[in-house]
């Protein structure tokens, strides 16, 4: 597709089950930028989706012609790719409507029209090889129970067996519970009964960050994070290709994850906090003389 004509605007949105990044662009400048609700295909029906773009949405971008929208979310697997396409379609009339995962997301963002390897450090983990133009190779995150190495959601359940199993530093199981109002019986109904388990778990990793002076805490980072290379990185061409990370764990601890890579001859490329600079870039008008950006569905 040439995104390079005159007078095309293009809505991209990057959405996680708690909040959605809209950015207007034209010829590759930022027109407008906002945030909205998250979007989950897999919790919500096309009606909910909708509607709320219809009321959360719509009314911010009326006055300009969106021409084509790029929506990368959670739980946009191929099965719910339709869903979100009707339901953004019902407010927006566009020439195009592209959805993609978040996997894909990062791919774009980090890597764009180049070979890499892409990875999600966030409340859970993903990673893929890609080739420039779609992936060749992806190994399952599993999530948190099965896996998600890395992730906020693996380092928090980690964080809680070494506490209620008694295996933190004196003093410190003690300062865990106090910071965060938590029991026992507290922790057990929010992990076992409540929704949304991986989201409380990824929540207690701030807690991490801030004593990881503490050996014990910085073990449970660092093995966390050998585990994410081991099991999912190794498995791809990590020994000609850049590792690239996109999440909110990967940018707070950017200087572990690069100790560890360092550890495992790992090249790290660029880590990013979010992917909407890099999508801005990617759907740049493409340079006088190149060949417009391909992008696969």
């Amino acid at each position: 597709m040439n995104y390079s004509q005159s007078g095309k605007n293009i809505l991209i949105a990057d959405s996680g089950a708690t909040k959605t990044d809209w950015c207007l662009t034209h010829g590759g400048q930022i027109v407008q930028q906002f945030s909205t609700k998250g979007f989950s295909p897999v919790y919500q029906s096309e009606e909910e989706i909708a509607e709320e773009v219809r009321l959360h949405v719509y009314p911010l971008l009326k006055e300009k012609k969106v021409r084509s929208i790029h929506f990368y979310g959670t739980g946009c697997i191929p099965e719910k790719i339709p869903l979100v396409k009707n339901a953004l379609s019902q407010s927006f009339p566009a020439e195009t409507i592209c959805v993609y995962s978040d996997l894909i997301a990062a791919a774009h963002s980090l890597c764009g029209h180049e070979a890499g390897i892409a990875c999600i450090l966030g409340t859970g983990s993903n990673s893929c090889e890609w080739n420039g133009k779609e992936i060749v190779k992806q190994i399952s995150p599993l999530g948190f129970i099965l896996g998600d190495e890395g992730s906020g959601a693996s380092l928090g359940k980690q964080l809680v067996s070494d506490a209620l199993k008694n295996q933190l530093p004196e003093g410190l199981k003690d300062a865990f519970l106090n910071e965060y109002g938590l029991t026992t019986a507290s922790i057990i109904d929010k992990v076992y009964r409540q929704p949304f388990p991986s989201r409380f778990l990824a929540g207690l990793a701030p807690f991490l960050m801030k004593h990881l002076d503490v050996p014990h805490i910085r073990r449970i980072v660092t093995r966390s994070f050998s585990d994410f290379f081991d099991r999912n990185v190794m498995q791809y061409n990590y020994q000609k290709n850049k590792v690239n990370f996109v999440g909110s764990i990967a940018w707070h601890y950017a200087d572990l994850l690069k100790e560890v890579a360092h550890q495992k001859n790992i090249g790290i490329g660029e880590i990013a906090q979010s992917p909407m600079p890099g999508l801005i870039r990617f759907y740049q008008p493409a340079k006088a003389g190149s060949e417009p950006p391909e992008v696969t569905h």
